[in-house]
């Protein structure tokens, strides 16, 4: 009830915006979870062939995060918004139609190119919108895509019961939906000139060296954050031997969202500053893989589930609201899209090192391994944003851009 009623306190934007997230990550988690499955036991592809086929969606989205920070700067936010949104309706429709290695590669590029459009995009929009209660939009954010999370995989479960094409064209309609929503009531927002080309945009803010250590010091969050997808639900399985107890995870999760995530943000954001709330954040995250690490059974992992979702709440949303600050209000894209390049390259160095901590951990019996493994991961994000902070390096929360001193010390 209290999440409905502060949305309706934002603008239609906004709004949309926050249904979107949810209609998107309901959508993606409603058929990518079980793509593997289909292509492997449906089409009989091996796991190489596998391999590349999700490995081009992955490389086509996080490698292009760029461009669609960039196209949102300069054409509009609303414009790559609703392409981003066609591209994966497409996508996922050839997942349904298509079985054939070429269609596949291209429906994997689709639906990458997609999400490398519109993630950017969607978040320099609602930034720009929600003005001074950007921490609450973003806020909101986190719980309208928590429960799209839950709500996916699901609702996918459900329609493979069926097959995989009518969980692929229920996803594509999903975003159709989506498409023609934005396209009718998504206002348009002129896109004001930043005064420099693409390349010098891009150097701009690749200079920006506060910005990029920020960036790289949320290596944490992102690699830990995969981890409700990885280690904790491989945790549960194990715990309890049961293929279902991975969507307690998501239960837990999407509970300790709809009821906490609000009150957090809303208390924090009127107490101390953004950088030692973040700090905080990560410290919970990485704290919260030691209680599975040392002590049996599934209500360690499931104590470390909640205490990982509750750093999330913690630190998110000021994540969010932290990160147009560090630059000009012109290139809010810009700086949302090479934030995400950054930080998905890390963490997926950082997903590495966790997953050769599970296979050395299962091979050697140190069971423990992967679990510290992804502590120290979250602690060391935690200490290099508590140094930023002390360094005085990050922005305001709330204001429009960074501070003069901010931006001299991060060119210098």
């Amino acid at each position: 009830m209290q999440t409905w009623h502060e949305m309706r306190r934002f603008p239609l934007a906004v709004r949309l915006l926050l249904v979107n997230q949810l209609g998107v990550n309901t959508g993606f988690y409603l058929l990518i979870p079980y793509l593997a499955t289909h292509l492997t036991e449906n089409l009989g592809l091996s796991a190489a062939v596998v391999g590349i086929v999700l490995g081009v969606r992955n490389l086509s989205q996080q490698g292009l995060f760029i461009i669609g920070g960039s196209a949102s700067d300069r054409l509009g936010a609303r414009g790559v918004i609703i392409a981003g949104c066609a591209l994966r309706t497409l996508g996922f429709a050839l997942f349904a139609l298509g079985d054939g290695l070429a269609v596949l590669l291209a429906a994997s590029v689709l639906s990458g190119v997609a999400g490398a459009l519109f993630n950017p995009a969607v978040r320099a929009y609602l930034a720009q919108e929600s003005g001074e209660r950007r921490a609450e939009a973003f806020a909101l954010f986190n719980v309208f895509a928590t429960t799209g999370a839950l709500i996916g995989p699901l609702l996918g479960s459900v329609l493979l019961l069926v097959d995989f094409r009518t969980s692929a064209l229920t996803a594509a309609g999903i975003f159709a939906v989506l498409t023609v929503a934005q396209a009718l009531v998504l206002p348009a927002r002129k896109a004001e000139p930043s005064g420099s080309g693409v390349l010098g945009d891009w150097r701009e803010v690749l200079g920006n060296r506060a910005f990029l250590a920020f960036a790289l010091a949320m290596v944490g969050m992102f690699t830990l954050e995969n981890q409700l997808y990885l280690l904790l639900p491989d945790g549960a399985r194990e715990a309890t031997g049961w293929d279902g107890a991975a969507g307690i995870v998501f239960l837990v999760g999407t509970v300790a969202n709809l009821t906490l995530q609000l009150r957090i943000t809303r208390s924090l954001k009127a107490r101390g500053s953004r950088g030692r709330w973040i700090a905080l954040g990560l410290t919970v995250t990485g704290l919260a893989f030691l209680p599975p690490a040392f002590l049996p059974g599934v209500v360690p992992v499931l104590a470390g589930a909640l205490l990982l979702y509750v750093g999330l709440m913690v630190a998110q949303p000021f994540v969010m609201e932290l990160i147009p600050g560090f630059g000009r209000p012109e290139l809010t894209g810009t700086y949302f899209g090479i934030f995400y390049v950054v930080s998905g390259i890390a963490a997926a160095v950082g997903n590495a090192a966790v997953g050769w901590a599970m296979d050395t951990g299962d091979r050697t019996g140190a069971g423990w391994l992967p679990w510290v493994c992804c502590a120290c991961f979250g602690l060391a994000s935690a200490l290099g944003v508590a140094w930023l902070h002390r360094l005085g390096s990050l922005p305001a929360g709330t204001a429009p851009n960074a501070p003069a001193a901010v931006r001299e010390r991060s060119k210098a």
